[in-house]
């Protein structure tokens, strides 16, 4: 699919992308329906990710009108019936597809920045939680909604929950479906920042530009080092930084900084 195509597509579901040299913008646009997500909305997501230029080293993530995403979209409620129906491979393959939205945004040759504002619930929340750094505005309420209506989050949004605030909170958030505000949101980290409503675009804007000032490869390296921190020995942990040191020393001789 080309480039022209994936922006026609993503727009038809309700958001717009917009390229500048190595950042790109997507922006949640269906304000009328305080952004609910629906399959359509997922596979033009899914394909931003596939089509990006190589090009582009951030992403900013934000919404038009006052809630980043109130969840799903109401339609998709009556899929469960549907869903129920279905064999256990059926609906983890369906599953799986709608997931593919969500991971992209932790690749390691990108840096993504969710700009919350208003309510992010549901698959908000978790759309949220996919990208690496979160800026809220300070009318920003996150809710995992899922338990409440009988489900779990299954956006690929437990993982990322459990890293930015550790088990014990992540556990309570989920499981009472409760609103965490902007105040709270930062003070456990699941927010980096937190800035009055105007301030928001602009704030993420400052943030994509600094994440820009050093090289490529050095960020690169960086994150998939941080990304896989927790789950190693620390031994290894130490290895591989050796070992991404030796990359970093190689490609700076031989090709200049990237």
């Amino acid at each position: 699919m080309s480039w022209e195509d994936t922006t026609h597509l993503a727009a038809r579901a309700g958001i717009d992308v917009v390229l500048e040299a190595e950042s790109a913008t997507v922006t949640l646009n269906r304000p009328e329906k305080r952004n609910s997500q629906t399959p359509e909305f997922w596979a033009a997501l899914t394909a931003i990710g596939a089509g990006l230029p190589g090009t582009v080293r951030v992403v900013v993530l934000r919404a038009a009108g006052k809630s980043f995403s109130a969840g799903l979209d109401r339609s998709m409620f009556e899929n469960f019936a549907t869903f129920a129906a279905a064999s256990d491979a059926e609906v983890d393959a369906t599953i799986d597809g709608y997931q593919q939205a969500f991971t992209w945004w932790r690749r390691n040759d990108l840096i993504t920045i969710a700009a919350v504002q208003g309510h992010a619930i549901g698959a908000g929340f978790q759309l949220a939680l996919a990208c690496d750094i979160r800026i809220a505005a300070d009318d920003a309420l996150f809710c995992m909604k899922e338990p409440a209506l009988g489900l779990v989050p299954d956006l690929a949004g437990t993982q990322p929950l459990v890293d930015a605030v550790g088990y014990p909170r992540a556990l309570e958030i989920v499981a009472t479906a409760r609103y965490v505000d902007a105040e709270e949101a930062l003070r456990i980290g699941l927010a980096n920042h937190v800035v009055p409503g105007a301030e928001l675009h602009a704030a993420a804007a400052k943030l994509a530009a600094g994440l820009l000032a050093a090289p490529r490869g050095a960020v690169t390296e960086s994150k998939a080092l941080l990304r896989a921190a927790s789950g190693r020995p620390y031994d290894e942990q130490r290895a591989a930084e050796r070992a991404a040191q030796t990359r970093r020393f190689r490609d700076l001789a031989g090709t200049g900084e990237s």
